[in-house]
């Protein structure tokens, strides 16, 4: 396993309690769309057994043309040991990544796309749109849908309807109206749903999905394939369609 060791070099306050930590890009560290990486803070490998306190799996939010590597992530004020670590890295410290992997690359299957996320979880979402903004190949349109409660909504620069390059974006602030959203995009049987949020929050929308007509091998779930495998079962086990992994 390779672990690239780099610093970090600024950080953005994306909202009160959202930061960006834009990284130095080491030589040799590649990624796609929709990946996310192990990031570990320095010590945690010190012992004979990896300090799994300071590893978290993060989202990468940043695109390889952008010459960063962006690390979006929300730290209240009661947080984890790892957060309060993380709260009080400054620009020049290092921290490392290692097992970059992408779950959730843009399908391009001349399909509408539809992008469902809750809060920071719109950070995994931005590569792909950035990406489909560059080209367009195969893919009819994309819509963004978010929900996030303090109604600090993120990345509104990118994620900002663009008629001409046929990208709708929509944010509300309450669950009633997500979901009132999710049962009419569900109305294209053809779509792709990709999801992104706490497990409980994909359950809920893949619920939604099911009744409303919309089959397993249409959802994308940042989730390796057993991971999204054990999720879609937990919803369509029982029912008529067959689960099917990509």
């Amino acid at each position: 396993m390779q672990i690239y060791w780099t610093k970090i070099n600024k950080i953005i306050e994306e909202t009160p309690e959202v930061q960006t930590y834009l990284l130095d890009l080491p030589e040799d560290f590649t990624w796609e769309e929709g990946s996310h990486t192990h990031f570990a803070l320095e010590g945690f490998n010190a012992g004979e057994k990896p300090n799994r306190s300071l590893i978290r799996h993060m989202s990468i939010s940043t695109l390889p043309h952008e010459n960063t590597i962006g690390i979006t992530t929300r730290i209240r004020e009661q947080c984890s040991e790892f957060k309060d670590a993380l709260r009080k890295l400054k620009v020049g410290d290092k921290v490392a990544l290692f097992k970059t992997h992408s779950n959730v690359p843009l399908r391009r299957e001349d399909k509408n796309v539809y992008l469902l996320s809750s809060g920071v979880g719109l950070a995994t979402f931005r590569p792909l749109v950035l990406d489909y903004f560059e080209r367009a190949d195969h893919v009819k349109q994309i819509h963004s849908l978010n929900i996030d409660s303090s109604k600090d909504f993120l990345f509104t620069n990118t994620f900002k309807s663009v008629a001409d390059k046929k990208f709708t974006s929509l944010f509300v602030d309450n669950r009633e109206d997500y979901y009132e959203e999710v049962k009419a995009l569900a109305a294209d049987k053809e779509g792709l749903f990709y999801i992104v949020g706490s497990d409980e929050f994909l359950l809920q929308n893949m619920e939604v999905l099911r009744e409303h007509g919309i089959q397993p091998e249409q959802i994308m779930l940042d989730k390796r394939e057993k991971g999204r495998e054990e999720l879609l079962s937990s919803v369509y086990a029982g029912h008529d369609s067959m689960v099917e992994t990509k």
